[in-house]
């Protein structure tokens, strides 16, 4: 099975083109979806998680509130590392067993979706990398309308990703998103065909 690494920084459209790439009947492994379901009442990361940014990050139901928590542990790089270290290992294990089931059905195609691909260097375990890139400015304006997220904080979340360049060096094939949806489709399809042929 061939796995395929795909990331972007916040706001590229990542998630549009993992929906893509799955359309190509590709099997996608999300990171962002795992790191919420490890977040849902009685997982042992949201008592954590609690215990560490304060016990009214939970709302009256019990569930995570997750501006609450956002503004908390993205205020500076040591509460992020905080709150990395408390659901990076959960991640990363579910992620292996979801690589397995996939393997175990025989898929031939793998995406795993994971925005800090390179960030961790989990690139260098990928057999091909998708980068999929949009200028800041342009991913600013996405994250304010349909994320709802203010400028400041667009801003702030892309500053502490690491630089594109850096993401941009690690890819095998760099799909660009600062244009129409029909454009990265057609990209999309021609990364796909490439990969399959190879």
């Amino acid at each position: 099975m061939k796995l395929i690494g795909l990331t972007g920084g916040i706001g590229s459209g990542k998630s549009t083109v993992a929906q893509l790439l799955a359309s190509h009947g590709w099997e996608v492994v999300d990171a962002d979806k795992i790191a919420r379901e490890i977040v849902e009442p009685g997982q042992p990361a949201l008592e954590e998680l609690a215990a560490e940014f304060g016990q009214d990050i939970l709302d009256c139901s019990g569930q995570l509130d997750r501006a609450v928590l956002a503004e908390r542990a993205f205020a500076t790089q040591e509460s992020t590392s905080r709150l990395n270290a408390i659901t990076h290992p959960r991640i990363a294990e579910i992620t292996q067993q979801r690589f397995a089931a996939a393997r175990a059905g025989g898929k031939k195609f793998c995406v795993y979706d994971m925005p800090l691909l390179v960030d961790k260097g989990q690139h260098k375990d990928m057999d091909e990398v998708i980068v999929v890139d949009v200028e800041p400015e342009e991913r600013v304006r996405r994250l304010v309308a349909s994320r709802g997220l203010k400028e400041a904080d667009a801003r702030a979340r892309i500053g502490r990703q690491i630089p594109d360049s850096e993401r941009l060096a690690a890819a095998t094939f760099v799909i660009d998103n600062n244009g129409p949806r029909d454009a990265l489709e057609a990209q999309v399809a021609r990364v796909v065909k490439q990969i399959e042929a190879a």
